[in-house]
């Protein structure tokens, strides 16, 4: 009897994971090594490497037999925003040039500082939270910060949220930076070798007012029965870009963060293109998740939320998340039954869905999920990273090789097939609270 209903188990486990066998690993393998390969340059906004990146996205999408948005002439979302960028810096120490990483933090186009300690504030930080809570920190004197080496993986970060905001007008911007001349300023400076305290030194910033042009990358099949229901599967191509070198290596792959997710988004629009889905299903690689989450914005922008069913958003799977193999975990599970449809859809298989196990890093608020989700959609991040002990996480040593491709592939598997009575209008996940956080 023990060995019939073995038997049985194994059928049923067969059976779910048979539909999706078109996902091969050798096919997620080549995905994600182009994608994280070196001649991609750490795809950072505004780069040839994530132009090459995008393109070979579109590429990707054409063969599976997408068309491209509503309004779309190509696979290509492009959107421009205003930004202050630095058009020279001038940096010294002792009298000497330093090459060093200088970050001006906030909205002023001019910094001339030259040292004198009853002017400035001298702090010496290796810690991001330690940084952090001093970027919030008021002060009534002019900041410089010296940061450890080990902290360059943070920069992109702090660039884009407290350095080249991002501005709908060109107006908007010199508002900004008008404002910004009634406060005190803070400079971060990557400390490469140690400089005591009471060393002078100087630094020199020029901004001005730029246009930068990002690029979603997105493509749909439209639904036979609801084709003004969307499911959204989802990732963000961008990344790091070029870090100050470790070791040689300058490169920020961004492998698992997040090739691996957009590795997925492209082999689950092979996977459904060869089905008829009831309700439209959507694909979209973000750009600029890293620098402020622009790319998701606006994308959500165009959408009207009451007609998105739901949003696979698929962040980090290159390894096994702390619950083992064929396992990942939902951020917000608790907030909608996203999860519950998801593991039903999975009912006999190995493969399970557990609720963000780190609800102190509020995941579900820090990812390209976020917009739809403020508005009401049930919109999720799926996700295996071990974040609280990824040594690889926004270094230069987020390389393909870190990756374990059969995890990856078997966690696509499980989405393409947890997600089938939501693509077939079957099940229709149920709303979440609106948030104004």
């Amino acid at each position: 009897m023990k060995k019939a209903v073995w038997l049985l188990g194994a059928a049923l486990s067969l059976s779910l994971v048979t539909p999706a066998q078109e996902i091969k690993e050798k096919e997620v393998r080549r995905l994600v090594s182009t994608l994280a390969a070196d001649d991609m340059e750490g795809r950072y906004p505004g780069t040839p490497g994530i132009e090459k990146a995008a393109s070979f996205i579109s590429d990707e999408f054409k063969q599976a037999g997408l068309s491209p948005l509503p309004g779309e002439s190509s696979f290509l979302q492009k959107f421009n925003k205003y930004y202050i960028g630095v058009d020279n810096i001038s940096f010294k120490v002792n009298g000497k040039k330093k090459n060093w990483v200088v970050v001006p933090i906030g909205n002023s186009l001019r910094y001339d500082w030259v040292y004198n300690e009853d002017d400035y504030i001298i702090l010496h930080i290796k810690d991001k939270t330690e940084l952090l809570k001093a970027l919030r920190r008021t002060s009534d004197k002019n900041r410089l910060i010296w940061l450890d080496p080990s902290m360059a993986g943070y920069l992109s970060g702090l660039v884009a949220y407290y350095s080249e905001g991002v501005y709908e007008s060109e107006d908007a911007l010199n508002t900004a930076a008008e404002n910004a001349k009634k406060g005190k300023q803070t400079v971060l400076v990557v400390e490469q070798s140690p400089v005591a305290d009471g060393t002078p030194w100087e630094i020199h910033i020029n901004r001005s007012a730029k246009t930068k042009e990002y690029a979603n990358v997105a493509g749909m099949i439209k639904g036979k029965s609801k084709p003004d229901e969307y499911v959204v599967f989802s990732a963000h191509y961008d990344h790091l870009g070029i870090l100050p070198a470790v070791a040689g290596d300058s490169i920020a792959n961004g492998a698992d963060d997040d090739a691996s997710g957009t590795t997925a988004v492209i082999m689950l629009s092979k996977y459904f293109s060869q089905q008829q889905p009831e309700r439209s299903v959507i694909f979209v690689a973000f750009t600029a998740e890293e620098s402020g989450g622009y790319g998701s914005r606006y994308f959500s922008e165009q959408l009207d939320p009451d007609k998105v069913v739901a949003m696979f958003n698929i962040e980090m799977i290159g390894k096994e998340s702390k619950f083992g193999k064929n396992s990942a975990f939902i951020t917000g599970f608790e907030r909608s039954d996203f999860g519950p449809i998801l593991q039903r859809n999975l009912q006999g298989s190995e493969f399970k869905f557990y609720p963000d196990p780190y609800p102190e890093q509020d995941l579900f608020y820090r990812s390209d999920n976020a917009t739809l989700a403020k508005k009401g959609v049930p919109a999720h991040s799926i996700s295996t990273t071990q974040i609280d002990k990824d040594q690889f996480y926004h270094t230069v040593d987020d390389e393909t090789e870190t990756l374990d491709t059969e995890n990856i592939t078997s966690i696509i598997n499980a989405i393409a097939v947890s997600a089938s009575s939501i693509i077939k209008g079957t099940d229709t996940p149920t709303r979440i609270e609106k948030s104004n956080q």
